[in-house]
């Protein structure tokens, strides 16, 4: 990892570590690529996840269950049921998006890129999309799960309170069924996403559509019944506010609010057929 720094205000590692570990001035350590990018004079003590040996994938007859530690490289190789059409039509796309190496593959954690919580994380619009549910350990030994959706609020902010800790997404077994389409879009072949989205047909019927890597946190758009494209453009105009959108090197806000309708129109209609 080229961009690896020393964190050299930790004196101490706790391995292996749990919800209970956590004192003011710890930070969590799954894979570490994203806490050794960048210098954080706050933090003083490691808990250890990947040391917990925690299971990374678990089938069972409600959907699936993805340990925050599951790396990036297990959910890739990851073949599930041959009913799971839904999983498998985004899982390639999204782990792709990555763009890194495998040495990153195999250290990147699944939790880690949602707690990471950056516009462009993958995992975000992976599990977003599904429906995931977040499975958040307490420091007094209680849990709380939040929809996947609502877990990030913001560009680096998620709904973590101090000392809780990310265990487990579960992906139900509905949303693991069905057709999908997606669409990633930057500036560069092998960029940043500024633009990911990733449509679904429920069972039920209509179109969910989750929006991410253009704006601070996800969208989702949820219609009873198939859309036009007339219902879909101003849905996205009035959901998703003008603000929202991500302003940075890999995209301005307006080019990234049209291409999400441009995409969103191309799976709209890709699912609709």
């Amino acid at each position: 990892m080229g961009y690896r720094v020393d964190l050299n205000t930790v004196v101490e590692v706790v391995s292996p570590a749990g919800a209970g570990d956590w004192r003011p001035g710890d930070a969590w350590l799954g894979g570490g690529t994203a806490l050794f990018a960048a210098p954080d004079p706050a933090v003083t003590r490691l808990l250890d996840l990947a040391a917990a040996g925690w299971p990374a994938l678990t089938v069972r007859p409600d959907g699936l269950e993805i340990a925050a530690t599951c790396t990036i490289a297990e959910l890739a190789a990851f073949a599930g049921p041959p009913g799971w059409t839904a999983l498998s039509g985004l899982l390639a796309g999204c782990c792709a998006a990555f763009l890194a190496s495998f040495k990153i593959w195999n250290v990147a954690t699944v939790g880690g890129n949602l707690c990471a919580a950056l516009p462009a994380g993958p995992m975000i619009a992976l599990g977003a999309a599904l429906d995931g549910r977040c499975r958040i350990l307490t420091p007094d030994g209680g849990e709380r799960r939040v929809d996947e959706a609502d877990f990030v609020t913001g560009d680096g902010t998620t709904v973590l309170r101090d000392g809780e800790l990310l265990r487990a997404v579960h992906l139900g077994v509905a949303a693991l069924t069905g057709r999908t389409a997606y669409r990633i879009g930057s500036l560069h072949v092998h960029g940043r996403s500024a633009v990911l989205l990733a449509g679904r047909l429920p069972a039920a019927g209509g179109l969910v559509l989750t929006v991410t890597a253009a704006t601070k946190r996800p969208y989702q758009l949820r219609f009873a019944q198939p859309p036009s494209a007339e219902t879909l453009s101003v849905a996205l105009a009035e959901r998703i506010p003008a603000d929202a959108y991500v302003t940075d090197v890999h995209g301005l806000p307006a080019w990234r609010r049209h291409l999400t309708r441009v995409y969103a129109e191309q799976i709209r209609a890709e699912l609709a057929s």
